[in-house]
């Protein structure tokens, strides 16, 4: 009888399941398709069932964070962003303390960051001491794999120069960046776009007018909701430039 209690004992003190690789690759197929609601409402339903079974499993978290961090570009300026990159920076905290030496879970909380500052206004977020979070946990993404998630980790520093008030902002550091994201991945829409601002708020119009070209005549097919949102963008963008032109 003692022998079955501690039989019994041990299944229950068992940890849950992580998830598989076939169960991460089935969340990754449907990351890739978030342009569509249901994908979208079946990708949160399971990462969240797969967080409620295992907490602290690092491949869930970031990939969580990944969701939304996107949902958060996806709800310009406002409460919902502030909750939605509050959120990705926590799961992201959560993710870096558990595997330091992964790129994710520093880059995900520094966009996290970066979402929720934003939200909150630039300003705001430099009062309340972010700005030396957001680089600590990006520099450190930089470090371990600076082309992660199509030079992700390159475009929020190059992003992060351009959008910094004067004196910070840094145009020059900006574009390096953001062109060092190109020549790994020239296909991102999203480093186009980032550096078609960069230029323009450099007074670089006509390579501005360029970088936009690329963004609203470019192909989508390698990821077809980021680069359909940098296309929504660019169309708010690309007149005001034409319009400079002029």
């Amino acid at each position: 009888m003692r022998l079955i209690l501690l039989a019994l004992f041990a299944l229950v003190a068992l940890p849950a399941q992580a998830e598989t690789p076939e169960e991460l690759s089935a969340l990754d197929g449907l990351f890739s398709r978030r342009g569509e609601p249901a994908a979208v409402k079946e990708l949160e339903e399971r990462l969240e069932k797969a967080l409620k079974a295992t907490p602290e499993d690092f491949e869930v978290l970031w990939r969580t964070a990944r969701l939304r961090h996107w949902q958060a570009d996806l709800a310009g300026n406002g409460n919902q962003k502030k909750l939605l990159g509050r959120q990705a920076w926590e799961l992201g905290e959560r993710a870096r303390k558990l595997q330091p030496k992964r790129v994710e879970g520093h880059f995900f909380a520094a966009v996290g960051i970066g979402d929720y500052s934003q939200a909150v206004g630039i300003l705001q977020a430099l009062t309340e001491g972010l700005e030396g979070k957001f680089n600590e946990r990006l520099d450190l993404a930089l470090k371990i794999e600076p082309t992660f998630d199509r030079a992700g980790p390159l475009l929020a520093k190059g992003r992060y120069f351009y959008e910094l008030p004067w004196p910070k902002r840094d145009l020059r550091k900006s574009a390096s960046h953001l062109q060092k994201a190109l020549a790994s991945h020239p296909e991102s829409l999203r480093a186009w776009f980032y550096l078609a601002e960069t230029l323009r708020a450099d007074g670089e119009k006509k390579k501005a007018h360029e970088a936009i070209l690329k963004v609203s005549q470019g192909s989508t097919t390698y990821d077809p909701a980021e680069g359909q949102l940098m296309q929504r963008w660019a169309k708010k963008v690309q007149p005001k430039i034409e319009k400079e032109l002029e």
